[in-house]
């Protein structure tokens, strides 16, 4: 039963005619059948000049419908007024043939669809750019005619060598006529337009304006920068899928940050403040100097499209003889009838054939070689899941684990020694002096590169960066194992700050990239938070268990093999897609991000002990605010930013990563006065203490796995979020009543519900913070994020030190303003299931 009409399968493996179909039609030969739409079939024709055009007929029960063929005819004549290079032109049709039939400029390419959802998944940045601008001219020169498009979407827009084409324009207004008839609306369940690119008012059964066209057009560019549907799959439903169209938020993680202003505009739900095609094509003019597509495909499709323009297949074997439509054009019988009607076959039903996969090796169009027989059956791949992104890769889970492990890596290793410092004092016989030095020096060096890691993920790729990482801590970790001497051990701990900050936003860009699926994205970030959110306190328990048993040295040593697995696992299980970014490296970006973030750590760290108010405090931390205003200016300024100026300038990003870092301040110091207290008051030694921890891992576990994650797709994060923090909040207010040494009825209680609201609420966070900007800058998202994270914890370090009451209480009063930021700025489209059908269709 369709759903929508004028969905043509560009280019579609070309099947021989049978004996029932015209050998001609008008002054069209017939050579093959292209596929079939909601209104009808559709032949690959020539004229005797050798031109090559698509041929559409009429189904035979619309064609019997007067007011179908009254604005059939009124479309035909409009869309032939329609110029420009960015359209398929219709070039002949005859309204008042027995069968109406319309031919249209061939256009041999693949629809937009077949390129995205088959094979070469979301198109670079530059090519959804180019692709903006050929719609919004295609849809200027289509609106100029008079016509709204009704039905733009991926599988009317055709991907050629000198860029897009769009189709099918003003034929699905014939169909409304269809529509309007209540009994013929339920006896075909037709929906005028496609769910996945219908406009709200289209949605809403209201008068349509060409502004409907152009919230098509930002769908449209969504599903090509991120291989998916605006408001997600349509298996939950139609009604439900429409409600969600009608109602809530567009969801525009992916999309490239040059983009995404003009694609929210595009979206916007009131289409008086949409702009129009001539503004989106004003705003996306495209550099002449460079192809539209990546230079592979661009040389396929050329060839292919010659050799499928030149195919010349056998005529079939049998044909009835037979009337073409052009000679009975206008002719009545005695009955009022067509007189095709009695000597013309109608074009027998015909199942639609999937589009043609996409090989960069072979390109699109009919395989060489003579097609199949009439009637044989050609074996065609299955389609993905409707408007999907390509198939994800099978070990993604694994990669998963081997990101989890990498992520728990850098906090074994910052948690190794700091657990270890007393042992490391006494046998290397060294003063509290020169413990500053050692500890600053790790801080600073990863708060400091944590950008730059990010940066170098867009750059050179994901996964290399995280190997990179591993390695370069792995080493660390021996030096440090082997160090003699507090200058050997400072080295050392450098180099773990830096390599680990390489690591860290290259795994979390992994998660981000490779889940894209909204039930998978969400389990994938639930295992990710448990790590960020939980993953300190199990390593403090892990250092704590490794001092009590074995030596600090050996703990330190302990990195190497954890390193060591990871590698095996990065080199044999992740999988990372290129981003096919054309960016480049920016240095003043790098200078005034890393060094306002390394300003900013060495002044908070340094703060307690030379006091907030000496001078060189005064200028660290001023000069810090400085650099990153600066940072973030330039950003927001630059056509090449090495952090999408999104996460600046969307309040729910710059909200998540506000209440990150508050969130972030808060954990450090709930570890630090939990640690404290299990020592020092209840009498715990330091593996019995780490080991004490181990419960409120758990909750954070839970929370995050198996109550946010399954949650996401449902919840609106701003909720998510809330909820989230209010039950750290509450955690941390009952642990501030700690006096007494007990553990089971004083600690565990507060511990569980701090760890609980932990996990429900880092999920929401991390995704939503590295949500939109796309793949191309999907690692300076991520090293954004954890530059928060790390602020924050270097903010927790310096002001919320103290008496462990004190401590407890601040951490309670931070997580409670992250709550108000939440609220205030994070977004609340969730997906809702509406109250009733929104709109009648048969079944």
């Amino acid at each position: 039963m369709p759903t929508h009409v004028g969905q043509l399968a560009y280019p579609a493996p070309v099947d021989q005619l049978i004996a029932e179909d015209p050998h001609s039609i008008g002054p069209y030969r017939l050579i093959a059948r292209l596929g079939e739409g909601g209104m009808g079939l559709v032949y690959l024709g020539r004229s005797e000049g050798g031109r090559t055009v698509a041929v559409k007929v009429v189904q035979a029960e619309y064609a019997g419908h007067p007011e179908f063929r009254r604005r059939f005819a009124r479309e035909v004549a409009a869309a032939r007024r329609v110029g420009g290079s960015c359209t398929a032109a219709v070039l002949d049709a005859d309204p008042e043939a027995a069968v109406p039939w319309v031919a249209t400029q061939y256009i041999p390419g693949p629809d937009l669809h077949a390129v995205v959802a088959r094979q070469f998944g979301p198109l670079p940045e530059y090519s959804v750019h180019t692709l903006a601008n050929r719609l919004a001219l295609a849809l200027r020169a289509v609106h100029g005619a008079g016509l709204i498009h009704r039905d733009l979407k991926p599988s009317n827009v055709l991907v050629t060598v000198d860029g897009p084409r769009v189709i099918d324009f003003g034929i699905a207004r014939a169909m409304d006529s269809l529509a309007e008839e209540h009994s013929l609306h339920t006896r075909t369940g037709m929906l005028i337009g496609s769910p996945g690119f219908m406009s709200p008012e289209q949605v809403r059964g209201l008068e349509l304006t060409p502004a409907s066209d152009v919230f098509c057009l930002g769908a449209v560019l969504v599903y090509a920068a991120t291989g998916r549907l605006l408001f997600g799959a349509t298996d939950t439903g139609l009604n439900a899928h429409l409600f969600r169209v009608a109602e809530d938020e567009a969801d525009l993680t992916g999309v490239p940050d040059a983009l995404l202003d003009l694609v929210r505009d595009c979206l916007h739900k009131d289409p008086a403040r949409r702009p129009t095609p001539a503004e989106v094509a004003r705003r996306t003019t495209p550099d002449q100097a460079e192809e539209w597509l990546p230079g592979a495909v661009l040389a396929q499709l050329g060839r292919h499209a010659a050799q499928l323009l030149d195919y010349a297949p056998p005529a079939p074997a049998q044909a009835p003889p037979q009337t073409t439509p052009q000679a009975h054009a206008g002719e009545r019988d005695r009955d009022g009838a067509p007189a095709g009607d009695r000597s013309v076959p109608l074009p027998p039903p015909y199942a639609p054939t999937a589009p043609a996969p996409f090989d960069p090796s072979r390109g699109f169009g009919p395989p060489p070689g003579p097609l199949p027989a009439a009637g044989s059956a050609t074996p065609v791949p299955g389609p993905g899941p409707a408007g999907g992104p390509p198939p994800p890769h099978p070990r993604r889970w694994w990669g998963l684990a081997v990101i989890a492990l990498a992520q728990l890596l850098v906090l074994m290793q910052a948690a190794n020694f700091t657990m270890a410092i007393p042992a490391v004092l006494a046998d290397l016989h060294l003063s509290y002096g020169s413990l500053g030095p050692m500890v600053d020096a790790y801080y600073i060096a990863f708060g400091a590169v944590l950008l730059i890691g990010g940066h170098l993920a867009d750059l050179v790729g994901r996964k290399q960066t995280l190997i990179i990482g591993l390695f370069g801590c792995a080493a660390a970790a021996a030096l440090a194992g082997s160090a003699g001497d507090s200058g050997t051990l400072t080295a050392a701990r450098v180099l773990q700050g830096a390599f680990g900050a390489l690591l860290t936003p290259a795994a979390l860009a992994l998660v981000a990239d490779g889940f894209t699926d909204p039930r998978e994205r969400g389990r994938a970030f639930g295992v990710y938070a448990a790590i960020a959110g939980g993953g300190t306190a199990f390593a403090m328990a892990v250092s704590g268990w490794l001092l009590g048993t074995l030596a600090w040295r050996v703990s330190l040593y302990a990195v190497v093999p954890l390193a060591v697995i990871a590698l095996i696992g990065a080199f044999t299980l992740l999988d990372d897609r290129p981003a096919r970014t054309r960016g480049r490296f920016d240095p003043l970006g790098v200078l005034l991000g890393s060094g306002g973030v390394a300003a900013l750590t060495y002044g908070l760290s340094s703060a307690p002990s030379r006091g907030w108010a000496t001078p060189l405090t005064l200028i660290l931390l001023g000069g810090s605010v400085l650099l990153l205003v600066g940072f973030v200016a330039w950003q927001i300024a630059s056509a090449d930013p090495m952090v999408a100026s999104s996460v600046f300038r969307d309040p729910s990003r710059l909200g998540s990563l506000l209440s990150l870092s508050l969130a972030a301040a808060a954990t450090f110091t709930l570890y630090l006065a939990l640690s404290t207290y299990l020592e020092a008051v209840c009498g715990f030694p330091p593996q019995t203490a780490g080991l004490a921890m181990l419960p409120m891992v758990g909750a954070t576990v839970i929370g995050s796995t198996q109550v946010s994650a399954r949650l996401l797709r449902r919840t609106a994060p701003r909720v998510l979020t809330v909820v989230g923090l209010a039950l750290t909040a509450v955690g941390l207010l009952l642990l501030t009543g700690l006096e007494d040494g007990s553990y089971a009825s004083g600690a565990l209680p507060g511990m569980l519900l701090a760890g609980l609201g932990t996990g429900i609420a880092f999920v929401p966070v991390l995704a939503t913070a590295t949500g939109g900007g796309g793949p191309e800058r999907s690692g300076g998202a991520a090293g954004a994020v954890t530059t928060a994270q790390e602020v924050g914890t270097a903010f927790g370090a310096a002001l919320l030190a103290g008496h462990t009451d004190v401590t407890l209480r601040w951490a309670a009063g931070a997580v409670i303003v992250a709550v108000l930021i939440a609220a205030l700025t994070i977004r609340t489209g969730a997906p809702r299931r509406p109250a009733a059908p929104l709109l009648a269709t048969d079944g």
